[in-house]
């Protein structure tokens, strides 16, 4: 069964195409699904989950506040007293991501977006990884019709968002999110379009592996 991550910047349609990959494979697309059983186990919000995906600012501060505010014993992910200064929330919600990612690839077809999940499972062979890019006008344009925001704002979210995206991985996996050799397949969404962006992801699934011819 297969297992397709796709990385994206920030505007590049990576959802949509998700969705569409899905469809074909009747597969589950894991993405605010991730981010909502992250929570679940740390009995904390998703709000929370997503204030720390994708993003190497450290919230401990703010984590702690709200993980005080709960009652001993709800979480299943940590143990009492919440408010422990050797706890580090931000680790936590890490690490819980990444064994729910093991865990939806272990079931197999499903399709997940972000999170790092191509390096997370890098070492699985039967992982299809993607990354989706776009020219910036065409992300920018992208970006003002579905969050309503002028130009100058989607710019700047965008560019804030890409090098969150960018460090999270760094910091993680001591990898670049932009390395080609991080991936099976990359895709220009704004020359393609989503449609077709998701029939290459799907005939690349299908095509057998071939090694590589050498070159003297």
């Amino acid at each position: 069964m297969p297992v397709v991550t796709i990385s994206r910047q920030f505007g590049a349609g990576g959802s949509s195409v998700a969705g569409i990959v899905a469809a074909e494979l009747h597969a589950e697309v894991v993405d605010k699904i991730l981010i909502e059983e992250v929570a679940r186990r740390l009995a904390i919000t998703p709000s929370d989950v997503a204030a720390e995906d994708e993003r190497p600012r450290p919230l401990l501060e703010r984590l702690v506040r709200s993980f005080s505010a709960l009652e001993p014993g709800i979480g299943a992910g940590w143990s009492p007293p919440y408010p422990d200064p050797m706890f580090d929330p931000r680790k936590a919600i890490i690490e819980l991501t990444e064994q729910v990612i093991g865990e939806v690839a272990d079931g197999g077809n499903v399709v997940i977006v972000g999170r790092g999940a191509g390096f997370c499972l890098q070492d699985r062979p039967n992982v299809f990884r993607v990354f989706l890019r776009a020219p910036e006008p065409v992300r920018v344009r992208a970006l003002m019709a579905r969050l309503g925001l002028g130009a100058a704002e989607a710019r700047s979210k965008m560019h804030e968002t890409d090098a969150n995206r960018a460090a999270y991985i760094r910091q993680l996996y001591k990898r670049d999110w932009c390395d080609p050799d991080g991936y099976d397949l990359i895709i220009n969404t704004g020359r393609l379009g989503y449609q077709a962006a998701a029939e290459v992801i799907l005939r690349g699934l299908r095509e057998p592996v071939r090694a590589a011819v050498p070159v003297d």
